[in-house]
């Protein structure tokens, strides 16, 4: 009798898994892949289109909530498609985007209300294509995606890119709307195919960025430019000329838009920037930099300014900000006032200066328990960094003898990376 011939092993489909196992292997695809399920068979479509699965893309790409799917009234594919159809050259920026502008705006809402009122309201790709014709250059797809989100705002102060006030000096940025972007566009020796991102309509200082990698710049990155103090000549033998070669030192900021707008934002919003009277003020605190002597603790910040600053002659123009304490559980007996400071201030190549004198920026406050008292002042450097350290001097005011020094911890300052662009003009 013939041995019975055991059928061949059918291969497998995922056809033909039960419906519930199949959308959990759907959930993990990707948008782009999940669409292309709708095409593969009737029953793919079917499972494809299950609405939750749209959700979750919703969610990651679009940062859409339920309240908002509930508005319009669709289903969660629908508006997905909806969406994509008109943002999906940004897909890859959005989200991150969206979360920096809602962010700053939940953030700055409740504590500095005038300053969001002035925010724009989105632009139309055709704003941006009409634009990039104006000027001749395309604008990266990070910088674009902002501006469907928010069209900068007003020019407004304070600026929504933070501010800088000293006795005698003020700035504040604004971040620019399209079309005065547009306008401020530069063709100039030195900022050739570079775009402002913000102004200051004090200092007339604005962030740029470079749309071509030309004059030393790369593509894209953002910069703060330094005045023009240097110029050389030289002579160019092959064609008889000469030629005319002007340096532009730059402040890096950044390598990207979509960088170097939520890093600020993430400085805003965590509270690395202070809120002082209703503007951002861009100080940047070290949590080391941290000093305690009995009940007073000593906290600095520092800004540089890059404004006030140059690189041909070095010159680096740096403010801090200081905040003194006493702890609100100190005796009352223990209030004081500061009588003098003493300054040890070392610069890059380790030369150190020593200042002493009264008070502190002419004042001679009184803290007790509970009590802050902060100031500002300035300082230079002929290189690019430096720190300082010391001390103040205070005496008790129930025992007016009695002297003592607090600690000022030491704080570095460092100016931000630059590098020099150069442009030739050949005669």
């Amino acid at each position: 009798m013939a041995a019975a011939v055991e059928p061949e092993p059918q291969p497998l489909s995922l056809e033909l898994l039960p419906t519930d196992p199949l959308l959990l292997i759907l959930s993990f695809l990707d948008y782009r892949d999940l669409l292309s399920c709708c095409y593969v068979s009737r029953r793919f479509n079917q499972l494809s289109s299950h609405d939750p699965l749209w959700k979750r893309h919703c969610k990651k790409y679009w940062l859409l909530s339920e309240a908002e799917k509930t508005q319009r009234k669709q289903s969660w594919k629908a508006i997905f498609i909806s969406i994509y159809s008109d943002l999906g050259r940004y897909i890859q920026y959005y989200a991150t985007l969206k979360k920096a502008w809602d962010d700053i705006e939940r953030y700055l809402g409740q504590r500095c209300p005038r300053m969001i009122g002035s925010l724009k309201d989105s632009v139309q790709e055709e704003d941006l294509d009409a634009v990039e014709a104006q000027i001749g250059c395309k604008l990266p797809d990070d910088y674009r995606c902002s501006f469907r989100i928010h069209n900068g705002q007003k020019l407004v102060v304070p600026g929504l890119m933070g501010s800088m006030a000293l006795s005698n000096h003020y700035r504040s940025e604004d971040l620019l709307d399209i079309d005065t972007a547009a306008g401020g566009f530069q063709q100039r020796l030195g900022l050739k195919q570079c775009l402002p991102l913000t102004f200051c309509i004090h200092t007339g200082l604005s962030q740029y960025m470079a749309l071509e990698s030309v004059e030393g710049r790369n593509k894209y990155e953002i910069f703060y430019q330094c005045p023009v103090r240097k110029k050389c000549l030289f002579i160019n033998l092959n064609y008889k000329s000469t030629c005319s070669c002007k340096t532009f030192p730059l402040w890096h900021l950044g390598t990207s838009y979509l960088e170097w707008f939520t890093s600020y934002v993430n400085n805003v919003v965590t509270g690395g920037y202070p809120i002082i009277r209703d503007q951002i003020f861009r100080y940047v605190h070290d949590k080391e930099c941290v000093a305690t002597t009995g009940d007073i603790t000593v906290s600095v910040s520092t800004s540089f300014l890059p404004e006030l600053s140059s690189v041909h002659p070095p010159h680096y123009f740096f403010t801090y900000r200081i905040r003194i304490e006493m702890s609100k559980d100190a005796l009352p007996e223990k209030a004081c006032q500061l009588d003098s400071r003493y300054w040890r201030i070392t610069n890059a190549k380790g030369d150190v200066e020593e200042v002493q004198g009264p008070g502190v920026v002419g004042e001679f406050p009184i803290i007790s328990p509970g009590r802050v008292y902060e100031y500002t002042s300035c300082t230079t450097f002929s290189t690019n960094s430096g720190y300082m350290e010391g001390y103040y001097t205070f005496h008790c005011l129930y025992y007016k003898d009695k002297f003592f020094n607090v600690i000022i911890p030491r704080f570095h300052m460092v100016c931000p990376t630059f590098k020099v662009s150069t442009a030739r003009m050949v005669s």
